[in-house]
């Protein structure tokens, strides 16, 4: 199903196309992409890290997570649109769990959009809603959504 892809640490000479993917998975209307200033502070933190997807030439998706001791917050997860469904989302997922664990993490959170269909993904990769900000984010159509916070605690497996 994913076929030839690729996951690489993405670096500094790599922000175009994680750009690129951003645009084009995140809806402007929900406000939130980083922008290419943010992204680029994570490259500057040791204890971040930004992969990378590629179908041969072609970025088509990124993860971007962070340690803090013994947990690890995904803080973005992307999947261009052109390459949705085949399982790229799960291995970006597997990959965080992974990496974080050899840093030492044993605790994984995320946040995200209430009604953001990325919650299969999240579920379906074990983790669970633990927490709730009722009308958190606030849409440019003018409607708040509530923030779903997410979190594992069991080791990674290839099973997920």
């Amino acid at each position: 199903m994913t076929g030839d892809i690729r996951l690489a640490t993405a670096r500094v000479a790599d922000l175009a196309a994680v750009m690129r993917v951003m645009d084009a998975a995140f809806e402007p209307a929900y406000g939130e992409a980083w922008s290419g200033a943010q992204l680029l502070t994570l490259f500057a933190l040791p204890s971040a890290r930004v992969c990378l997807a590629w179908d041969g030439d072609q970025p088509c998706g990124f993860s971007a997570a962070r340690i803090a001791g013994p947990e690890s917050e995904l803080l973005l997860l992307a999947v261009d649109p052109a390459w949705r469904g085949r399982g790229i989302g799960r291995l970006l997922m597997q990959d965080w769990q992974a990496w974080a664990a050899a840093q030492g993490a044993d605790d994984y959170f995320l946040e995200m959009r209430a009604d953001n269909d990325a919650v299969h993904l999240y579920s379906r990769s074990g983790f669970s809603e633990v927490g709730r900000r009722a009308a958190y984010y606030r849409g440019q159509d003018g409607k708040m959504r509530d923030a779903i916070t997410m979190r594992r605690t069991s080791p990674v497996t290839g099973s997920n």
